[in-house]
């Protein structure tokens, strides 16, 4: 026999289901829910259910947008000659409140990882080699993590892009600003001092 009634387990069950959202935070999601107001649960659901139906993958960058093409596609303001390649939608927001990038973007929605039977053909690539074909790209970003997968993938993409004519840079990776040295890895520290420059 369950602790709940039927409907908040359910309602804790879906929010479990959610990355990042263990027993306790389920839990009290679901119980924050219960206790506002009925309109507060209404706009919630359409808020979902709206995301559902209008939101897709820009045909150019598989960002998600309610467009097609996204906002950064259609842009004038932004480059067309450079492309920051990224893990995840998220991965952008990142990138823009640097305010120093201004060209395209493309999204993989993923990264290699064979452990996880993740390969080559499960990244979102075909329309990035599709824009490589117009002739504009001279550079592609690539920005994905620094992790394993992240790097394993940073490679694959240089092999892949580099034989098409464009240049293959990787964001620099190093220690924080801000931290101190002494809690910094020894990939990071390695990575910080290969991608030293002159001051």
């Amino acid at each position: 026999m369950s602790d709940y009634a039927e409907p908040i387990e359910r309602l804790i069950e879906e929010f479990r289901k959610l990355p990042g959202i263990g027993s306790k935070t389920a839990q009290r999601l679901a119980y924050n829910v219960i206790r506002r107001p009925r309109e507060d649960a209404e706009r919630l659901s359409r808020a979902i259910l709206e995301v559902k139906e209008k939101i897709r993958y820009c045909s150019r960058c598989n960002n998600f947008s309610d467009q097609d093409p996204c906002y950064y596609c259609i842009s004038q303001n932004r480059s067309p000659e450079t492309i920051c390649v990224v893990e995840e939608p998220n991965d952008i927001l990142s990138i823009e409140k640097t305010r120093e990038y201004h060209g395209q973007y493309h999204v993989l929605h993923g990264v290699l990882s064979p452990i996880n039977g993740i390969g080559p053909e499960d990244l979102m690539l075909k329309n990035l080699l599709e824009r490589l074909r117009e002739g504009k790209v001279r550079e592609i970003i690539v920005a994905t993590n620094p992790n394993v997968e992240g790097e394993a993938t940073a490679i694959y993409l240089a092999k892949l892009l580099k034989p098409v004519g464009v240049k293959v840079s990787r964001i620099a990776l190093g220690v924080p600003v801000g931290s101190d040295l002494e809690f910094a890895d020894e990939v990071t520290m390695s990575k910080a001092l290969e991608h030293r420059h002159e001051i």
